[in-house]
């Protein structure tokens, strides 16, 4: 009984930290550089995926171009070869980058602040809160536009309407046609996704990684640990945000503006069309894919942040 007393303490002190591996001194430029590194770096290996939801996502649910994630991947190689998965790859990239440097930044900053002055602890709720100001930052500065081009770009290729020669051309077109807020399409479900997402990864990956742990801190630098924590909590953040998910995709699709009124009006028309299934497609590729670039992030995160830390 003593043992399991003396655990559950153990696990509750552990609790109150944010990031297993972020510090006070995790503030600053130095995150925001850290950030950018992660998120490109992730963003690289894990694409193909993106790339798959997005076209799960965007198809007709009553008339399905493909059956699944093999039959979605097998079609675009055979149309478009190796290539066609990384259809858009290149805004998605260094938009990753950008996107990651903005929630670390916030999260990481927001964290300083929210700590007790006392004992450098982090309260689990003000941990919410902290993730809650990192998603909607991200969503705000770098998400939201990267995401509208990449999904104009892939639902460009799938239309086989030839818009657009590539993520820069897109970019120039859409700002040309129309204007800045062409960029920010969707923004509303993007922000509520974000935030939602940020919200719960950020303390479900410090409780798992607690519980993997056994609230050993020799262990937060540990890029197995993090990365194995960083991947359940992205695969748990799925499924309180994949409607959003849905929503965003179809009002950055390219004939949004002809189908929809608004983001309420999309997602009366699904549910009204298409019934309840379709606020959930792709709901599988996406977990196998914000699984991963969550576990590949927070994996890569204190490695890049201890390489950092050596010439800085």
């Amino acid at each position: 009984a003593h043992e399991r007393l003396v655990l559950t303490f153990g696990l509750q002190d552990c609790a109150l930290k944010a990031m297993a591996f972020v510090t006070k001194q995790d503030t600053g430029a130095k995150t925001v550089i850290k950030g950018f590194l992660t998120g490109g770096t992730q963003a690289a290996l894990t694409y193909p995926t993106e790339y798959v939801k997005t076209q799960l996502q965007l198809q007709s649910k009553a008339n399905p171009e493909f059956k699944g994630i093999m039959d979605c991947a097998s079609k675009t190689i055979q149309q478009h070869g190796i290539k066609g998965l990384y259809r858009g790859a290149g805004v998605r990239i260094v938009g990753a980058g950008f996107q990651q440097m903005f929630r670390w930044g916030a999260y990481t900053n927001l964290v300083n602040i929210a700590r007790d002055e006392k004992t450098g602890k982090l309260a689990p709720s003000m941990n919410v809160l902290c993730g809650l100001g990192a998603g909607i930052c991200e969503a705000v500065c770098a998400v939201t536009p990267v995401e509208t081009v990449k999904t104009r770009v892939t639902d460009d290729q799938r239309r086989g309407t030839g818009n657009y020669k590539g993520s820069a051309d897109a970019i120039v077109k859409i700002l040309k046609n129309e204007g800045p807020m062409g960029l920010y399409r969707g923004a509303f479900p993007t922000i509520l996704k974000q935030g939602t997402n940020q919200a719960v990864r950020m303390p479900l990956q410090v409780q798992i990684f607690t519980m993997i742990s056994m609230g050993d801190d020799t262990k937060k630098q540990n890029p197995f640990y993090n990365g194995a924590a960083g991947f359940l909590a992205g695969c748990g953040s799925v499924f309180l945000t994949q409607p959003q998910d849905c929503v965003k995709s179809r009002m950055q699709g390219e004939a949004a503006k002809e189908l929809y009124k608004g983001t309420v009006d999309c997602a009366k028309q699904m549910m009204k069309n298409e019934g309840p299934a379709s606020f959930f497609s792709g709901a599988i590729p996406r977990m196998v894919q914000v699984g991963m670039t969550s576990g590949i992030s927070f994996a890569l995160f204190p490695v890049i942040s201890q390489l950092l830390n050596t010439v800085m």
